[in-house]
């Protein structure tokens, strides 16, 4: 028994030990990149300097808007408690920053000739669908959409968004959003096909950010994320004994993929299900096909999903 628990110590060690391999060599990865807290530019902006603001962003000021919608938000009175609301959530931006830096030097040590955006807040009036854009050299991030879940503003929106308007999430949103530009989009209309994606993105944000916990990448709770762990070989029995894995019913992206209030089995424990089980379960597929082997990620991207499916062999977890 002795030389068991040795064994699997040593086993522990050597992972850790490769783990910190592969961080001290990203830790010497060199990333550039501007901070610009436009937010707060513009809230301190006056019809005196609007000018010299428009000059210095122009891609915030389309040229088919008259100076009388600027001068006209600056006045606004939904908009200055914005401004205000923003400024007392992030007085400042260090602990952020410091996090996506660590983060685009994690994206270049994967992908050579990333180049790490310029990084703009903004505010966007609460406009959840677009919490954070991806421009290639630019990087957009609504600060209004990450106050906190129980933030009067959110007041009137649905609890499966509002669990995510959370600061935690800001790296996380960035991640996944960075990840969708380097995933080939799905090939085919089978589900296997837009669930191993979409288990691609949420992969590419684990290895990217390794301090944060399996619930913060998926964008769950604790309970949510026990919930999917403990209901793994569950919900993976339903897809196969309902023939769902190689279906190419578009609904099934809507009852497992995209965001919503639970996922949708139809079954009675739907309701205490977490939102987009089949991305997670493709997070644990790919996580499988790619234990012990010796491939890149790029390859691993550009791989049939198919291929991944028959060559992982997954077997998911057992209730714990």
């Amino acid at each position: 028994m002795r030389k068991f628990i040795f064994f699997i110590g040593l086993l522990a060690f050597f992972a850790c030990e490769e783990k910190s391999g592969r961080e001290k060599e990203i830790e010497k990865t060199e990333v550039d990149f501007q901070l610009v807290r436009f937010d707060r530019q513009f809230a301190e902006a006056t019809i005196h300097n609007l000018d010299s603001l428009k000059t210095e962003y122009p891609f915030f000021f389309p040229s088919q808007y008259p100076d009388s919608v600027w001068v006209n938000k600056l006045s606004d009175t939904i908009q200055q408690e914005i401004d205000t609301e923003v400024a007392a959530v992030f007085p400042e931006f260090s602990e952020e920053t410091n996090n996506l830096y660590s983060l685009f030097q994690h994206i270049k040590y994967d992908f050579p000739a990333f180049n790490a955006p310029d990084v703009y807040t903004v505010t966007s009036e609460v406009d959840y669908r677009n919490k954070v854009i991806y421009t290639g050299d630019k990087l957009f991030i609504s600060l209004d959409t990450y106050l906190g879940e129980d933030h009067p503003f959110y007041i009137s929106m649905q609890e499966f968004l509002k669990k995510n308007f959370r600061k935690e999430q800001i790296v996380p949103d960035a991640a996944g959003t960075i990840a969708e530009d380097f995933v080939p989009r799905p090939d085919s209309r089978t589900y296997l096909s837009h669930m191993l994606y979409y288990g691609k993105v949420q992969y590419l944000k684990d290895i990217w950010l390794p301090a944060e916990s399996d619930a913060e990448i998926m964008g769950y709770t604790e309970d949510e994320m026990k919930w999917a762990r403990n209901n793994e070989a569950q919900a993976w029995r339903y897809f196969v004994e309902n023939e769902v894995i190689f279906d190419t019913d578009s609904e099934l992206y809507s009852r497992f993929l995209y965001p919503a209030p639970f996922s949708k089995f139809y079954l009675l424990l739907d309701s205490e299900s977490p939102d987009r089980m089949g991305q997670y379960i493709g997070w644990q597929i790919i996580r499988q096909y790619m234990e012990g082997k010796d491939i890149r990620v790029q390859e691993m991207l550009n791989t049939d999903a198919e291929k991944i499916f028959n060559e992982a062999n997954f077997k998911p977890a057992k209730p714990s």
